[in-house]
């Protein structure tokens, strides 16, 4: 007996997980446009707690055979030829991915297919086992918004209203204050770019935000200051990626920034030859809870010296007398720490990047610039004194350098274990 044969508590599920069986069946090859939209119709129908069970039916009923994968399996071993393994990626691959295929040919299927993941993904914690479903979808996902697919363009005050109304919901590094704000953002000496997929060519997947400058920045602040004068084009030496949001929670762990930045870069650079250098201005989230957890580091990295350093950085903050978030409250601020504070947060900064950043639960975004390929360049104290930026990382900000002719090889550095840094970062230890 199936999963929903089983489950009388809902007609609602049950319409739609045999929508979804009917839709993989031979019938629905030749009819999948009508019935992929009644599996959509169906699930946007269902509640809450009726779409977990949905999910829950995906995970039981729609696996491949165990027997004609073993069957498949054995035979592609015992023969491995062209033909043996058409045969087994054939029986291994989950009908759930050919399911989200045929929802995919219909009218608004993209949408419904990322609506889908969507939910999917605020399930996984408490429910681990709908991990392969969550799989399948990802895997598929990857195909279909391939960087090779998506359109890059440029946002600018002339682009459509909805797009420039999304542009302000989804800024998540550095909040856009209306309309005055964004206006600023998009005049000659800064740039938004975003990538937008044909089938939803209304809605900016990801975007950039880049400020073109005469020197490398080391505060937010005049970044986005939407009260600062434009600077003129022929003193653009720099351009400077200081804020890239994702804006489809559907799309997680799909890559699409990495490709957006080094498509700016190559754009900007054909537009201003004169552009030299490619920085970010960047935030260090998770850095002081790091900190105020005792800045443990993984034992293949310790020595006897860095411990020290450690430990004496750690003693000196005493933040097991005083909590961080105590010292926030009673107005701490970079520009009233002694200097032995800020060698010490500076030092075990410093030390933060270049050996956590390779490791598992690394900082996520020195991950995302470093395994781009780009180098670990400068440390900036007091470089954003908002109530964010002080709670994550003592308003230390770091510049990421991407140096168009060594990302590959920074990559592949990276991808061994080693952060590529300057001098300048291991100054303070």
């Amino acid at each position: 007996m199936s999963f929903f044969e089983r489950f009388t508590g809902s007609k609602q599920l049950a319409r739609a997980v045999t929508a979804a069986k009917k839709l993989i069946s031979e019938r629905g090859e030749s009819n999948s446009t009508s019935m992929a939209l009644e599996v959509m119709q169906q699930f946007q129908k269902l509640e809450e707690t009726q779409r977990v069970d949905f999910y829950r039916a995906l995970a039981l009923e729609f696996n491949p055979e165990p027997k004609d994968v073993l069957k498949a399996a054995q035979a592609y071993a015992e023969d491995p030829n062209a033909r043996t393994l058409i045969a087994l990626t054939k029986v291994a691959e989950t009908p759930r991915q050919e399911l989200l295929r045929r929802i995919n040919r219909a009218p608004e299927g993209t949408r419904a297919i990322l609506t889908m993941r969507r939910n999917l993904l605020k399930l996984l914690d408490k429910h681990p086992e709908f991990a392969a479903v969550d799989q399948d979808f990802r895997h598929l996902l990857i195909s279909w918004f391939n960087p090779g697919f998506l359109k890059m363009h440029r946002v600018d005050w002339h682009s459509p209203a909805q797009i420039l109304e999304k542009i302000i919901e989804q800024e998540a590094v550095h909040e856009i204050d209306g309309w005055e704000d964004l206006r600023r953002r998009l005049q000659p000496d800064r740039r938004c770019f975003a990538f937008f997929h044909p089938q939803l060519p209304e809605e900016p997947l990801i975007f950039v935000e880049v400020a073109l400058l005469s020197e490398i920045p080391d505060r937010v602040g005049p970044l986005v200051d939407k009260k600062s004068t434009p600077l003129e084009c022929e003193k653009f030496k720099v351009a400077a990626f200081y804020s890239i949001s994702n804006c489809e929670p559907g799309l997680r762990n799909v890559s699409l920034g990495n490709f957006l930045i080094k498509r700016v870069a190559a754009q900007l650079k054909a537009e201003f030859p004169a552009l030299k250098t490619f920085v970010t201005l960047s935030p260090i989230p998770g850095f002081m809870e790091w900190v105020a957890s005792g800045a443990t580091m993984e034992e293949s990295v310790k020595t006897p010296a860095l411990v020290e350093r450690i430990q004496e950085a750690i003693g000196l903050l005493n933040l097991q007398e005083k909590g961080w978030h105590q010292r926030l409250s009673e107005g701490w601020m970079p520009t009233l720490a002694s200097g032995k504070e800020r060698d010490a947060l500076s030092a075990l900064c410093s030390l933060y990047l270049i050996h956590c950043s390779p490791k598992k639960g690394g900082n996520p975004v020195a991950k995302f610039h470093l395994g781009n390929g780009a180098k670990l360049y400068r440390l900036h104290w007091a470089a954003n004194p908002s109530k964010r930026g002080l709670r994550e990382s003592a308003g230390i900000m770091v510049n990421y350098l991407y140096d168009l002719d060594r990302v590959e090889e920074n990559h592949e550095r990276f991808v061994k274990g080693e952060v590529v840094y300057s001098r300048g970062v291991i100054r303070s230890f």
